[in-house]
């Protein structure tokens, strides 16, 4: 009998009425020919109402799912939600690699690196005699030399920084101990790992020179760096500079010319006169460098009591004893190359060494003193004339 009524008819609207609107709809003459009572209407209708409700809320339930799959369909066409959590996850794995190289970068001092890298070549081409002496033979010896330094370097800069965390976090937060990036159990790990491979390096090439040239940088590092009773040298402005002068000036220099002279080339030893302008003038380099490098770091060497010399002169006054000593040694390297008697080297090693004052002096003049940012720049600065300066010794004859 409910199948009579028209399904327009019974909506929620109509039906939610009161029983007084059912009776004004005449539902009698439209649905029932028959006479039924006013209760077994009512009845009729709400179970009517009821079957309707579901299939409505049915529908609803359908309509929902079919617009939850076109949804899908169009994120999907724009980006699959299958990969996101693969692209995810794979976009982490890149920054995490990337913050661990930048850390290790930041941790391995790469101006240092740079510094040992050029120096060892460019003594290594002192040792060149002839252009037949550029060979495989060559290239083998300079690597491993150049790897095995690099090692030992990486070891004396992270035992620094494992020593001087404190005094970091005020000259240097930027560093991954000072920063908190690296735990002091990873430096520890950093360091003994590249020192020991290091002399794993130098002993299995079985060259003595350069054997002899990463043990005493290893020792000399260790004692400038490491807080124990008659160590850390580098608290004595004056030991302190005897110390890189040692490793900068005299071991790269000798040493390694020596690795490449006697244990590549099996040649006598011979202290050539390019090898001996090398040595004297890295000398100088070496002394301001060990000098400059305290001028940005003066807050922190006051707090921790570190005596360097701009502690006790001042900024300004150790400045400017650096330039001179630079522009001391550019003015002596311009009268050897003068004397030469090859003119190609008489030339270059000319007019590069004195491009090199001309370019120190310029921006010497121009340096705002009261500020770190253009300190730290010129001390920057002056690793790059160290880097040009190894580009001109090989040209020394």
């Amino acid at each position: 009998m409910e199948s009579c009524l028209p399904r327009s008819f019974l909506t929620p609207s109509v039906l939610s009425t009161d029983r007084k609107n059912w009776r004004g709809q005449d539902i009698s003459k439209f649905c029932f020919p028959t006479q039924v009572s006013g209760s077994r209407e009512r009845d009729i209708l709400r179970v009517y109402y009821v079957r309707c409700n579901v299939a409505n809320i049915k529908e609803k339930l359908a309509l929902s799912r079919r617009r939850n799959r076109e949804w899908i369909v169009h994120a999907a066409s724009r980006q699959p939600l299958e990969s996101g959590p693969g692209e995810f996850n794979s976009g982490r794995i890149r920054d995490s690699v990337k913050n661990a190289v930048d850390a290790f970068y930041r941790f391995s001092r790469p101006h240092t690196v740079i510094g040992t890298a050029l120096s060892i070549i460019s003594v290594s081409l002192l040792a060149v005699e002839k252009l037949s002496d550029i060979s495989p033979l060559f290239f083998t010896g300079v690597l491993e030399a150049v790897v095995a330094a690099l090692f030992m370097n990486i070891y004396i800069v992270g035992l620094n920084q494992l020593s001087d965390i404190d005094i970091d976090k005020v000259n240097k937060p930027y560093l991954p101990l000072a920063s908190g990036e690296y735990t002091v159990g990873t430096g520890v790990m950093i360091v003994t790992s590249f020192s020991i491979m290091s002399f794993w390096l130098g002993w299995i090439v079985g060259s003595w020179p350069l054997f002899w040239a990463l043990f005493v940088s290893f020792l000399l590092g260790t004692a400038y760096s490491i807080n124990l009773p008659m160590l850390r040298w580098k608290r004595s402005a004056v030991v302190a500079a005897m110390c890189i002068l040692a490793v900068r000036a005299v071991i790269v220099q000798i040493a390694f010319f020596l690795h490449i002279q006697t244990h590549v080339y099996k040649r006598p030893l011979v202290l050539s006169r390019p090898l001996i302008f090398a040595t004297a003038f890295m000398s100088f380099f070496s002394v301001v460098i060990a000098l400059f490098k305290d001028i940005p770091d003066i807050d922190g060497d006051k707090i921790f009591g570190i005596q360097s010399f701009t502690v006790r002169l001042g900024q300004e006054r150790v400045f400017w004893i650096c330039i001179s000593l630079l522009e001391m040694a550019y003015g002596v390297a311009v009268l050897v190359g003068s004397v030469s008697s090859c003119l190609w080297s008489k030339v270059l090693t000319v007019l590069g060494h004195a491009l090199l004052g001309y370019l120190l002096w310029s921006r010497a003049k121009s340096i705002d003193l009261r500020s770190k940012v253009a300190i730290t720049s010129f001390y920057m600065f002056i690793w790059k004339l160290f880097y040009a300066e190894y580009l001109l010794i090989p040209l020394v004859r």
